[in-house]
């Protein structure tokens, strides 16, 4: 019988996708036992529309992008079909579902793990899955949760950078290319995005 392979999931919105997700994403693919990293686009709440959003699959081609050819790193889509708004514990059971030869564990900065209890079925989904957790500059990394046996504290690098930032200097027309990978990069400026 074959060991299930062991996929990490890394949520985000990645408007746009920035050289901080892709050292967590590269991070956690090469210096912990997740076998491959599955980037998934939280689609726009309906309900939230703001203009600095960009179009969910315009998202998901900046995360491809930023991907390329590395055969470890997945861009997915998957929550674009499932019913808004998203719920962490609906995506799991749809991809047990979905993939019961794979383990699925989630990416989150300690951040979202101080918060982990407000989740909703938090105890379902750490009863079934392992937690794969990044320190964050502006947290208590991970407050009570962070001794539970599945969750997994990992000292990958940390990064101040955040998409609200490149955002809001490409609207006041700084150059801000390094901060995302160049494909991306390359696109935001061909495409005139967030200006």
């Amino acid at each position: 019988m074959s060991v299930a392979k062991k996929i990490g999931l890394f949520f985000g919105t990645y408007n746009p996708v920035h050289v901080g997700h892709m050292v967590i994403a590269n991070y956690m693919v090469e210096f912990t036992d997740l076998e491959q990293i599955w980037m998934i686009v939280t689609p726009q709440n309906p309900f939230k529309q703001k203009e600095s959003m960009l179009k969910d699959y315009d998202r998901l081609h900046l995360v491809k992008l930023a991907i390329g050819e590395d055969l470890n790193l997945r861009a997915s889509d998957i929550e674009f079909s499932l019913p808004q708004p998203n719920y962490t514990i609906d995506t799991l059971t749809y991809l047990r579902e979905k993939f019961p030869e794979k383990e699925f564990a989630l990416i989150m900065g300690a951040d979202n793990l101080n918060h982990f209890h407000k989740w909703k079925n938090h105890s379902v989904i750490i009863e079934n899955h392992e937690l794969y957790v990044y320190p964050r500059m502006e947290s208590n990394n991970g407050g009570d949760l962070r001794q539970h046996y599945k969750v997994n504290y990992v000292e990958a690098p940390v990064m101040k950078v955040s998409s609200s930032f490149i955002r809001k200097a490409i609207a006041e027309g700084k150059k801000v290319q390094h901060f995302m990978p160049k494909a991306v990069a390359v696109y935001v400026e061909e495409m005139n995005l967030f200006k």
